[in-house]
């Protein structure tokens, strides 16, 4: 592998190639490297990954591939590495399985292991297959370093250093046992939540219909559990969710609400709903697709300790001015780069393997 330097290059003008594909529009830019090369085929991986995976519309896949291009700029990618030790000298091969929930949920891994100097071994998830591969070519051509670094797998995984995993809570228990005699990141299911104290504006709310809608919901991101306080309205947060009426558009999350409506109207469940979000007062962080669960507090100290003593199950707490570490309405799914997935900083992990 080559220096630091090289590399950040070869990610900021993976960033440059990303910026062309945005929600607003698609357009080819002149000054890009290997555009003749690169630029319809990804089109058409694009579309490919919609066909795949119907929860991949082209919209979340825009929205992905946009944040991806904002965050690999060469001042965010020098800060970020500049927070850790990063060690030239012992490059290793550091297996990443990743999930298959939202497009490129597993690209934050990718580029650790190949910033940190490492080669990257990846078993994809059969959801998410079509974007990663390709672009991981469109790096080995800026940086021909890369080439013989990365690699992909569908069998099982052989010859590696290190993993990196993430998935549901009963396949983490598979990977504890799998991968216990190497060094690990295994990632659970997580969930987040919004604590709302009934002095949100109209502006909080529609934010916060970004963190609760954005891919579904079904990133670990998203919102999925509100915290309220006693005797709390819910009219202003619907007014706040109505800025994403038209998801109901979509058949499979229409089908999906439509299944859980049902489930619940038959179990004689309460919920308030609107047409296109059920919420429903339970307990539990993971709520179905178009539900939101929620949950009164008495007392913000206990509902401070409550979230603290579950911090394994939380990714984000959406918040004002509440909590330490909090994230702002609307911001869940625009992480910086050391923002770090369950709190576990992936280059120091990488630096010390």
């Amino acid at each position: 592998m080559d220096s630091i330097q090289n590399r950040i290059t070869a990610f900021v003008k993976l960033g440059a190639f990303l910026s062309q594909f945005s929600q607003e529009k698609i357009a080819k830019k002149e000054s890009v490297e290997f555009n003749d090369l690169f630029f319809d085929g990804f089109k058409h991986q694009i579309k490919l990954a919609q066909e795949n995976n119907t929860w991949f519309t082209k919209d979340n896949i825009l929205f992905s591939l946009e944040s991806w291009s904002n965050a690999l700029t060469k001042n965010n990618l020098e800060e970020w590495v500049s927070k850790n030790s990063i060690n030239d000298a012992t490059a290793k091969t550091v297996a990443i399985v990743m999930a298959g929930n939202i497009p490129l949920v597993g690209f934050h891994d990718f580029l650790s292991v190949l910033i940190s100097g490492n080669a990257v071994l990846v078993k994809q998830s059969s959801n998410d297959k079509h974007l990663l591969p390709f672009l991981a070519k469109y790096l080995e051509y800026v940086n021909s370093s890369f080439k013989g670094n990365i690699s992909f797998t569908e069998q099982k995984l052989e010859n590696f250093d290190a993993v990196i995993a993430t998935g549901s809570d009963n396949t983490a228990r598979y990977f504890e046992y799998y991968f216990k005699n190497k060094p690990n990141i295994i990632r659970k299911s997580r969930n987040s939540v919004a604590v709302l104290t009934g002095k949100e504006t109209e502006e909080d709310f529609a934010k916060l219909s970004n963190d609760v809608f954005q891919y579904f919901g079904l990133g670990c991101r998203s919102v999925s559990k509100l915290y309220v306080p006693k005797d709390y309205k819910f009219d202003a947060f619907f007014t706040g969710m109505y800025a994403k009426k038209d998801i109901i558009g979509n058949a499979k999350y229409a089908n999906n609400y439509d299944y859980n409506k049902a489930v619940y109207l038959m179990s004689e469940f309460d919920l308030l709903e609107n047409g296109f979000l059920m919420i429903k007062e339970d307990e539990s962080y993971a709520s179905p697709i178009a539900t939101i669960f929620y949950e009164y507090y008495d007392n913000e100290i206990d509902l401070k300790i409550k979230l603290h003593q579950d911090k394994e199950k939380i990714q984000c707490i959406v918040a004002n001015n509440f909590i330490e570490n909090e994230i702002a309405f609307g911001e869940t799914q625009n992480p910086k780069l050391w923002d770090y997935a369950d709190g576990i900083n992936t280059l120091e992990f990488l630096s010390k393997i």
